[in-house]
């Protein structure tokens, strides 16, 4: 159960956004529910997210296995549990999300993942990033991409800590 009650949707003061987040996202996730206790946090966040996740040029697969990466990092379980679908979605297998605990000692990921996973890492964990590491990752996108991807880890970075604080749950899902 999370730390603080969800916000109450029928408030005429957040149905104008609420109705908005339900338009873009086709529901109203209770992280969005818990962000609506602050419309102007609620709102910025949804144009934030809503430009990582459509505008990027990032493609779905590689933002997908940032997102799932940055979830088992941090122990974000309800992050997990909303992007494991979309990750099959976009072009992950079951198997490659099984192997993501431990994707080093795993031949299910190619160079290009295997350099996105680690510059995922060394952000989730380090902040700092190596310079090896950047340049692992630098080898195969463009300056663009590059700032996009760094802004996707910091982005989920970002959710998963929420998520984590305030004890959002999958299980809070089905209130």
């Amino acid at each position: 159960m999370a730390r603080l009650p969800y916000a109450d949707l029928n408030t005429p003061s957040i149905q104008p956004l609420a109705k908005q987040i339900e338009a873009e996202r086709g529901s109203i996730l209770i992280l969005y529910q818990m962000l609506l206790h602050s419309p102007d946090v609620a709102q910025g966040w949804l144009s934030h997210l809503t430009g990582i996740r459509q505008k990027s040029s990032i493609p779905g697969d590689i933002r997908e296995l940032v997102i799932m990466r940055v979830a088992i990092v941090n122990r974000a379980p309800y992050e997990a549990d909303q992007h494991a679908p979309i990750a099959l979605q976009e072009g992950m297998t079951q198997a490659q999300l099984d192997a993501l605990p431990d994707w080093q000692n795993s031949s299910l990921f190619d160079d290009r993942q295997k350099a996105v996973l680690a510059y995922t890492d060394a952000m989730t964990r380090d902040v700092q990033v190596p310079d090896a590491v950047f340049n692992a990752a630098k080898g195969h996108f463009t300056h663009k991409e590059m700032v996009e991807l760094t802004a996707t880890v910091a982005t989920y970075n970002m959710v998963s800590r929420f998520l984590e604080a305030l004890q959002i749950n999958t299980q809070d899902e089905h209130k």
